[in-house]
């Protein structure tokens, strides 16, 4: 029984590492006060980006190196997120343009350029698909050498692939960042009340685009993991497959705390492999669907919390007019 709660947790939080990354890095954006529905197209255009920059390298050296390749992969997926986010950022905190709509436009954007890249990487290696070599595929999967054959201890914590620390490290790092630095107090108050942030003498704009942009990177790793863990290293049409769109429900379900995202990943990860340790004699299907239940659930249960601390940024969702204040 001990042994199969192990492995239930360990897959649980290779499952959940993805949305940790969508979660935090949205996060991020809705702390300044910009909505960005486009996690999703941001995770597409990370994942397909990464994969390319992991492929090409690949294909440009005799012996390609594990860890270039991750790093090349990561700093790749990165600036493309960032991109993405800094077209959605020029839209609506330069144009002022519907943050909802710049949003879904994102997504809608970024699958079909995540698909079409895909396919055409895949044409041009010759093949129906392309896929990485089994260098890159290792350095991706592997765990700490010697740590993690620990007896119980070593599997549950060092066993995993150095995407699920980077996301880990990412989500400390930011939730002191937002409560115990200068920044991160400024950022807040640009997400509360930006008229009073700007009169303070903070750049709003600036922290508006930084953290949109930053927060659109971390996104677009998420859709890096999927690509390259969940699917080893070979590009799948619509392999992000909603995880973008459980992100955004993840947000407020941690009550945009980067802390509490690593345990609500964590529980929609269990959710997301309960069908191959958990047999309830029930149909697969029923299984796929739990961590959507699960959103609508939490949903409904955050929507009922009135208190200030569960609340979004106060300026969520709406343009700053530096002119009207």
């Amino acid at each position: 029984m001990s042994e199969i709660i192990i492995k239930l947790f360990i897959a649980a939080i290779l499952a959940g590492t993805p949305l940790l990354f969508g979660t935090v890095g949205e996060i991020l954006t809705e702390k300044s006060g910009n909505l960005n529905l486009g996690v999703e197209g941001m995770m597409f255009m990370g994942g397909v980006v990464g994969l390319a920059g992991s492929y090409y390298y690949e294909q440009l050296v005799i012996n390609p190196v594990g860890w270039v390749s991750i790093t090349i992969a990561i700093i790749c997926a990165f600036l493309c997120g960032a991109f993405g986010a800094f077209i959605y950022g020029v839209l609506t905190i330069s144009f002022h343009a519907n943050q909802n709509v710049t949003g879904l436009a994102l997504t809608i954007f970024g699958t079909g350029f995540g698909n079409f890249f895909g396919e055409v990487m895949g044409n041009a290696s010759g093949a129906s698909y392309v896929a990485v070599s089994a260098t890159t595929k290792l350095a991706f999967s592997k765990g700490i050498s010697g740590l993690s054959a620990i007896p119980v201890v070593g599997p549950l914590l060092f066993s995993y692939n150095v995407m699920v620390y980077l996301a880990i490290a990412i989500a400390v790092i930011m939730s002191w960042i937002l409560s115990h630095t200068r920044v991160g107090l400024n950022l807040r108050a640009v997400g509360e009340n930006p008229a009073t942030a700007d009169a303070t003498g903070i750049n709003v704009t600036r922290y508006k685009y930084i953290s949109t942009c930053m927060g659109g990177g971390i996104c677009a790793l998420g859709g890096l993991y999927i690509v390259m863990v969940t699917c080893s290293g070979v590009w799948v049409n619509n392999c992000i497959s909603g995880y973008g769109w459980l992100a955004l429900a993840l947000v407020i379900f941690a009550t945009w705390s980067p802390l509490r995202a690593m345990i609500c990943a964590l529980v929609f990860g269990v959710l997301s492999v309960m069908r191959l340790y958990v047999p309830l004699g029930i149909p697969m299907q029923i299984y796929d669907i739990f961590p959507y239940i699960a959103t609508v659930i939490v949903l409904v249960a955050v929507s009922f919390k009135k208190n200030r601390e569960n609340q979004p940024p106060a300026s969520l969702g709406n343009a700053f007019f530096r002119e009207e204040r």
